[in-house]
């Protein structure tokens, strides 16, 4: 019998515009038109799971704003239980500005918004938990709710899925209850900067595949000129890799599937390629 997925984290509306390159410091660069799209590492997760075949709760925050509203809405009709997708008085639904260059390398910044408000409410669906399910973490929301809910998970039986991105450093007790912990290159690096030894660790190298805990795996090849946009490709890996554990499969079968919806990611443009409004 398959358990839940839990995704607690970010929703973010994605300002997408296209550029020749990116811009050096100091340097102006003009833009191909402007995109409003659903984004934020948590939710990019969640959907991924949800296409995937998984039962997916998502808990998080957004505004009390018309794009906050209707991204709550989107989730719901994608199948994704929202009750634990506060909207937040007052405050913004987060945003993030993302250049991609016609090489489909992005750049991003992230304004947090209501992420950062994030907090105890939110907590709650973690307690409904147990053996067999999983809870994704990303890192675009406070560091002490993420490590509460790892804790809190892990108590209750879960597994908890951990992506250290964007990096910022977490106690050790906390990367040691990833199963895994998924970091790119420089997030493991940065892992082993801070002296952060994770009980099991995968790796991911983009074009070059993956390792977990040493075992690697190929990337599924896409050629250059169907490369449109590598935005979310990591989210949706760590999507599918989640509702692959939740629904019981090995390591293998679940890395397999994970580089299949990475590589499936960079043939669209956006994490989400649905508009959010």
């Amino acid at each position: 019998m398959s358990g839940r997925v839990l995704v607690l984290g970010s929703l973010n509306v994605d300002l997408v515009t296209r550029v020749e390159r990116h811009p050096r410091p100091g340097e102006t660069v003009l833009g191909e038109g402007l995109r409003r799209l659903a984004g934020g590492k948590g939710a990019n997760q969640a959907v991924a799971a949800a296409r995937a075949g998984a039962d997916v709760a998502m808990a998080g925050c957004v505004g009390d704003d018309d794009a906050g509203r209707a991204y709550r809405e989107r989730l719901a009709r994608l199948g994704i239980d929202v009750d634990a997708v506060r909207v937040v008085p007052g405050v913004e639904t987060g945003h993030a500005l993302i250049e991609v260059a016609d090489d489909g390398e992005n750049a991003i910044v992230v304004v947090p918004g209501a992420n950062a408000e994030l907090g105890p409410r939110e907590l709650d669906a973690v307690g409904a938990l147990g053996p067999g399910d999983v809870l994704l973490l990303q890192l675009e929301v406070p560091r002490e709710v993420v490590c509460v809910a790892a804790r809190r998970a892990a108590a209750r039986g879960a597994r908890v899925v951990l992506n250290v991105a964007p990096w910022v450093a977490l106690p050790p007790d906390v990367v040691e209850l990833g199963d895994p912990v998924v970091a790119n290159e420089h997030e493991m690096q940065a892992l082993a900067e801070a002296g952060s030894q994770p009980a099991s660790l995968l790796v991911t190298f983009g074009a070059h595949g993956a390792s977990w805990d040493g075992e690697t795996a190929p990337a599924h090849p896409v050629p250059p000129e169907e490369v449109l946009d590598t935005t979310g490709a990591g989210d949706a890996f760590c999507g599918a890799l989640a509702a692959a554990l939740a629904a019981g499969a090995r390591r293998p079968a679940a890395l397999a599937a994970a580089l299949a919806a990475g590589a499936e990611a960079v043939r669209s443009d956006g994490a989400q390629p649905e508009p959010v409004l």
